[in-house]
Formats: C-alpha cells, structure tokens, sequence
C-alpha cells in the first residue's frame, strides 16, 4: 500500500501524445499512447514510476473492491498468502467502532513461479449506510472508503478497455525479451491508466464506482508463454496499483482477453454472479442495483443467447422498481471502429436487441472497439442479410490497405468504392449497407430524448491508450456520433429520478469530445377521455387516449368520440395537418368545395400545397367523403415523403387474400404501409382495402405511424 500511495502521490496533469506500433500486413498501425512522452511523466515523474514499478509489479496481494447486490454492500477481493485472513471492517480509522469482523477462509488459487501458494479472498461488507468506513486486511493499515448518498441520484464513471499490458509488442514465447517487454508496456500502460482514473475522479469525486466494459488485461491464457495464466498477474498489478482502486469499485465487465483465465475471477468479487451466461472459466452473468437503477452485467464470451435472455428476464424481475435498466457487454454491438462491422459482432447485435427491447432497456454499455462512438436512440434493428466472417475479413483487409507506407491515422482508408463493379466488392458494401439500421433510428430533440421507446448504445475509447482502432470511413446512420484521436478517454454518468446524462472527456485537455447527452423519462399520468362512448376495454381504447392526449384528434363533441364512425377525407387530412404541427399556410385554394370557414380549411390547403393530396380531381377534394383505408395508406405514403423520409420499403401482399381488390393506383402504398406495420390484415387474413376507415382504425393507424415510421 505504502508504494501505491507514493505513485499516487507523482503530479498528474497535462497532454498525453500518440504513439505507434509496428503495422501488421498493410494496413494502419494500432495507435497507443507513449507514457514517458506525456507532461505527466516529465521531470524525473515516469522514472519514479518505473523504479516503483520495479517493487510493485510482483504484488499479487492488492485489493479489488466492487459493488454490492445493492448500495448498502461493498464487494473485496485479494489474494493471501495464508488460507485463513481476519477482514475488518468499522466506521474510524482506528477501527475501534466496528461493523463487521470476519475470517475468511481462502480458496486455493495460482502459485507463482517461486512455488508459492496464493489463496482467493472474498468478503462483502453489509447493511452500510452513507459515508466513511475502513477496512483492514489482515494486519495491514486500514483504508478509507466511501457510501455515498443516492437517495437524489448518483454518478459513475464508464470507461473501455483498460487492457493494460496490450501496448506490447512481442507476443508470448518463454524468453527474458519477452517478459521484459511485457514489463514495460504494463508499466507504461498502468502510468496512463492511473492518469485517467485521476482525472475521472476530479472530474466526479463523488463517483459511486467505476464500470469498466471489459478486457481489463491483455495476456490471456491461449497466448501466453506456455500457456500459463499466472502470466497475466503482473498486468493485474498494473490494473490494480492506482490508489484511487484502493477505496472505489469497479464493476467489471468479462472481455475477450479476460475470458480464458480464471484469474479473472480470483481478483473480482461480483454481485449476484450467474451459472447463466458462464463459460465454464470465469463465471456468467451477474447483476446489481445502485439508487433506483438496475445494472445487467452480461458474460457475451459465452454465446448461448438463450441463457442471456433467461438471465435478464431474471434481473428485471427481480428488481420491478428499478425505474433505469441498464445493461453493459464488451462487444460493441453499435460500434463505429474496425470491430464494428464483424459478421460476428452485427450477428450477435441481432440476436440480443430484441431481448434488450423486450425487457425495456434504456441504455447499453459497450467496449472493444477502442474508439468512442453514441448511438442514435434505435428501436427494431433486424438482420436483413447474410454474410461469412472470412469474406469480410478478405474485404476489410483490401479496405483497410494503407499503402507502402502506412502511419497511424484515425480514421481507416476507403479503398473498397462505392462505384465498384468487382461482385466481391459489391457483395462487401451492400452488407455494410444492410448493418446500419436505418429503419432503427428514433428522433430526438438534439441532445435530449424524452421519453425515447428505443435504446442508447455507447462504445467507450480506450482508458489506458495501450492501444486505439481507427474508427471505419462509412460513419454507420445509427450514430449520433464517433471521436478518435488516440488519447485516453473516460465518461462519467449522472442518474436521478428522472434523467441519465452521460459527459464524456479526453485526458490530455479535460475537454469534452462529444455534447452533453441526456434521457428524460417523465412519468406519464394515465389519460382521461372525456368520451363516454368509448369503454376501457375497447380494442382502441390505448390508440384513441394516445392520438387525444397528442392532439391529433377531437371528439365529435365534448362528450363523445364517434369510434365507429366514418373517417373523412377532411377529417383525416386535419388529423395530418395536425400532426405536422399547424403550420401556417398562404395561397389560393384550388378546390371549389373548400369554404375558408371550413374548418379543415388550412389542411386541405397545406396538404395540396405538399403534395400529400391532389384531390379527387383538379377542382374537387370531397372533404366530406368516406376515407377509405387504401386512400389512408396513399396519404400517409405521401406525407412521409413530404417530410423527406425514406418511403422504398414494401411489404408481400400475396398473403392477403384480397390483395387483388387493391386499386392499382394505391398497390404501392399499401404494400408499403403493410412493410411499416402501418396497415395489417384481419384475422381472416384480409387488408380490406376498399372499406371505409372508422375514426377508432384511423386513430390506431397514426398511432401505429408515428411509432414506426422514424
């Protein structure tokens, strides 16, 4: 502890600087940030750092600390060196006031190369309540630790991909060079880790824990020299020598490098850890709560999706207040760098969006792809094609061809044209075509959604800069927004009762690389219709309170609805015009039985003018006639491609079995509405086309417009 908190104690401000390692084939090389070029590290401070480093890097006794089931428990870990360890904790440093004193008994874990036997250590201190405690460890000093007070929210910090160890780069062959080498990346990358934390922690002093989305290590047990996993332990210290990690948790998130090792588990203490989603190594699944958030953890090195749905239905169900769900995993399903696009990573995105959505999910915590990207809100991502990992390697690589010379950049080469005529090239781009979602996309209001009906996913940068990917040069539509500059970034996240705000920094400047993005979710009391002709039980009942409470229809009078009454074709051109927000219309109104007292006046003009109508004929609207529902189907088509949207996609009519009695001018639009969902059939399998539409359907099919047409 006394050398943790020397290293803690060096200056830590300034710019860090961009390093590059050797590039493999052709493409560009992976940046990492170089620690001794750093202001940081200047005036003798990263020689210090090293000579510390010397003593510490053979430490495997350091303490993890991670949250609790809930924020009234604090989860520790350590290795020992006896089986049997007294563990302490109390509310003063002189430990006379004590909450908890246990001994616990290690199970058996590593030895390390001079034969000495370690043993795994887990205690969970219980019923805290706000503010300082102490634990002691044995015989050691007590450490300071914090509860904070999430009654009115709290914060955390998110970080990507520590992989401390991973600026390394010699691979893993039982010679002196390389464990030499392996010293020094760790070295390097534990000063950078330890900046960011620093900077994090200035930034959110009353963080509540940190969440890290995986890979926290580099060497796992396939690769190292004999395949031996103890050779991961000296990035574990690097991992674990901050002082900040003294006294704050970190939930951690199983990543690729950590998956194979069951080190991994020996230095982590997780809440609430599931056989469900486990890989046999290092656990599964798990789960915890702080304040009034749920917090999924999910193991994706395991790839039985099914157990990954039970595991979460499990977490939802057993948390029901919890009015936050977050879920965190190290694949960057809607990432925006060279991971991104994998056949491996977009197929494992399709197979676990539904279940996030199902089980109203608000955000989605990713790493791995070591640059940092925010989604736009998505809702109904499907997979729409198929695609071989081997093909797309081929491809990626010839894309990525950085030339006789390559350098580090931050955005990879577009080698690969959209104009190409080669089919392999061809096949290559209509599949990244097919994996940016553009159907998925919510709108929302700049950096705030309200209410959003679909999810937020982050890819955090890399923590430590012990290694950066260059972001892919087609931004996918489902981002908001992408950043790599090769310098270490961290987030930090704020939750109260009724919003989720994320700030994310980079390290060198404490600027931030992206606006202030922010979730309201406002409780929405529950709508009183003023009809009394309209029963609860009704099948539109939820379509008519929610097309009342937007104002995109009146009653028929203040009393009554009218569900079973026809549609007009005024009335539901008034209903469009309403929902394009009234906006003020001038001109000459081409139609001669469209009085300017009327009162759908303005939105039959508004309609002509956007060309969502021509009328029944150049002179003539019939306001008063019956809408039918393949005209609501046209109209809608039109108003959409009024407003700019994307209209191309149809739906199979063939199913419907009186798809042949749809009128040849509105085939189009009625496949196209069947496509959105805008428009389905009975349960007699039929579209009705030519019926008239009563104001109950009517009511049901903008309702079921504005939540899939986006």
């Amino acid at each position: 502890m006394k050398v943790k908190k020397q290293i803690a104690a060096l200056v830590m401000t300034g710019v860090l600087a961009a390093g590059g390692v050797p590039a493999f084939a052709a493409a560009a090389p992976d940046g990492h940030t170089d620690a001794q070029t750093t202001p940081e590290a200047q005036n003798g401070v990263y020689a210090q750092w090293q000579e510390q480093w010397e003593t510490l890097k053979n430490d495997w006794t350091q303490v993890s600390l991670s949250p609790g089931a809930d924020q009234t428990q604090m989860n520790f870990a350590w290795y020992s060196k006896t089986r049997n360890v007294a563990f302490r904790v109390a509310a003063d440093k002189e430990m006379s006031q004590s909450v908890q004193q246990v001994t616990v008994q290690g199970t058996e874990g590593p030895k390390d190369k001079a034969g000495t036997q370690y043993y795994s250590c887990k205690a969970t201190a219980s019923n805290l309540t706000p503010g300082t405690y102490y634990y002691q460890i044995g015989d050691g000093e007590p450490v300071a630790f914090e509860v904070q007070d999430s009654s009115d929210g709290f914060s955390f910090i998110y970080v990507g991909d520590p992989q401390i160890g991973s600026s390394n780069e010699l691979k893993g062959t039982d010679t002196e060079e390389f464990y030499a080498a392996q010293s020094a990346s760790v070295c390097n990358d534990s000063f950078n880790w330890n900046n960011t934390l620093e900077k994090a922690v200035a930034q959110a002093p009353d963080a509540s824990f940190v969440l890290s989305a995986g890979d926290q290590i580099q060497t796992n047990k396939k690769k190292a020299p004999n395949k031996d996993a103890t050779n991961s332990e000296i990035e574990y210290a690097g991992y674990l020598c901050p002082e900040v990690l003294d006294s704050l948790p970190v939930a951690t998130t199983v990543g690729n490098h950590d998956a194979d090792n069951p080190n991994y588990t020996y230095h982590f203490n997780t809440a609430n850890n599931s056989e469900l989603g486990s890989n046999g190594i290092v656990g599964g699944d798990y789960y915890y709560t702080y304040g009034n958030a749920l917090f999924i953890m999910l193991n994706t090195q395991d790839t039985n999706v099914a157990e990954h749905k039970q595991f979460i239905e499990q977490a939802v169900a057993a948390c029901p207040d919890a009015k936050w769900r977050i879920v965190t995993l190290h694949q960057d399903i809607y990432g925006s760098a060279e991971h991104s696009n994998e056949p491996e990573i977009t197929n494992l995105r399709y197979q676990l969006v539904p279940y996030f959505e199902e089980n109203d999910i608000d955000v989605v915590l990713t790493g791995h792809d070591h640059a940092y990207s925010r989604s736009q809100i998505l809702k109904g991502g499907v997979k729409t094609t198929e695609y071989t990992d081997d093909a797309f390697d081929e491809m990626l690589e010839q894309d990525m061809d950085a030339g006789e010379n390559p350098e580090t950049r931050f955005v990879a080469p577009e080698n690969i044209i959209p104009t190409t005529t080669e089919p392999a090239e061809q096949a290559y781009l209509q599949y990244l075509d097919a994996v940016m979602d553009k159907e998925a996309v919510e709108e929302t209001d700049g950096s705030v959604a309200v209410n959003p009906e679909g999810i937020l996913y982050m890819t955090a940068n890399s923590s430590s800069g012990s290694k950066y990917y260059d972001l892919v040069p087609r931004m996918q539509s489902y981002i908001a927004n992408r950043w790599q500059e090769d310098v270490p970034t961290y987030s930090v996240i704020d939750i109260d009762a009724d919003s989720f705000t994320i700030n994310t920094y980079r390290t060198d400047t404490d600027e931030k690389i992206d606006d202030t993005f922010t979730i309201v979710k406002n409780e929405q009391e529950e709508v009183e219709l003023p009809f009394t002709d309209i029963s609860k039980d009704a099948w539109y009942y939820d379509a008519v309170a929610q097309a009342y409470q937007d104002k995109l229809f009146l009653g028929t009078s203040t009393t009554t609805f009218s569900p079973e009454k026809t549609m007009s074709r005024g009335m539901f051109v008034q209903v469009l015009y309403n929902m394009n927000g009234q906006p003020k219309v001038e001109g000459t109104m081409p139609f001669t039985d469209v009085k300017k007292s009327d009162w759908y006046y303005d939105a039959v003009l508004w309609a002509y003018q956007n060309k969502v109508t021509a009328g029944v004929s150049d002179t003539k609207f019939a306001p008063m006639h019956d809408v039918t529902r393949e005209q609501t189907a046209v109209l809608l088509e039109k108003y959409t491609a009024a407003n700019g949207k994307d209209t191309s996609a149809r739906g199979d009519l063939s199913r419907y079995s009186d798809a042949d009695s749809i009128s040849a001018w509105a085939k189009d639009a009625v496949a196209w509405a069947v496509a959105n969902k805008i428009m389905v059939g009975t349960d007699s399998g039929k579209l009705l086309p030519g019926s008239n539409a009563s104001r109950a359907q009517a009511a049901q099919i903008m309702v079921s417009y504005r939540n899939t047409v986006k």
